[in-house]
């Protein structure tokens, strides 16, 4: 049995870039979908958010358009309230990496703001990013990594192939022109090298122990490949 983290984002709110705060939190799906999976494979999962705050779920990722339908949107409802580990967080800055087989940060608006600035979050992908252990992180959650820089300055996860939320969907979601900035702009500034594909589209990018995801519809085929690095 391997122990999967599970670092999630402790906003409640995204502030656009005319001042307001749009609620957010995490999106559901792709926390319970990994969560489901990492599980029903044997493994722990242990969850650690920044001061350690119950993390806030998006309520219009419950909603029934984005679930499929109302009968899924229920069930996802469901597991989400009989996850008892996202009910006590450990405090991120007090999260040791070599405690953990694995490291996972699921989306939602709410990486783009906390997780992007987070001193704690930063060092922990540094450092697992470095260790070879699997790092798998989906659709905003790749917001964290413009945290992270080496001693030299520049991110180590430049040149790395990823992917995230891209400008495309966040226009279609209504955002691309409300936000302070684009995630996949700043991931292309960051020197990643950004794999863009279809809108919606499940889509699961691989570069070493680095494992991206687009979209919500990334989150299972994403933990599918960190079961299969764990073995």
């Amino acid at each position: 049995m391997s122990k999967i983290l599970f670092v999630m984002t402790g906003a409640g709110h995204w502030t656009l870039a005319d001042g307001s705060k749009h609620p957010t939190g995490f999106w559901a799906e792709e926390a319970v979908a990994p969560y489901e999976a990492f599980k029903e494979a044997g493994h722990e999962v242990v969850v650690a958010t920044p001061g350690g705050v119950v993390p806030t779920v998006d309520r219009s990722s419950l909603a029934p358009e984005v679930n499929g339908g109302q009968e899924n949107a229920d069930r996802v409802a469901e597991a989400l309230a009989s996850i008892t580990e996202f009910r006590s967080p450990l405090k991120l800055e007090e999260v040791r990496l070599d405690a953990y087989d694995a490291v996972f940060y699921p989306g939602g608006h709410g990486p783009m703001e906390d997780l992007a600035v987070d001193v704690d979050s930063g060092r922990l992908l540094n450092d697992a990013l470095a260790s070879g252990k699997p790092l798998a992180v989906v659709c905003h959650g790749p917001a964290a990594l413009l945290a992270t820089t080496d001693a030299d300055g520049t991110s180590p996860f430049a040149g790395y192939r990823l992917t995230g939320f891209t400008n495309a969907e966040e226009a279609q979601a209504g955002f691309g022109d409300k936000a302070k900035w684009l995630l996949q702009d700043r991931l292309v500034e960051l020197g990643a090298d950004f794999q863009e594909g279809e809108p919606w589209a499940p889509k699961v990018v691989v570069d070493r122990n680095l494992i991206t995801g687009q979209n919500p519809a990334s989150s299972a085929p994403l933990a599918a490949e960190v079961l299969k690095k764990l073995g």
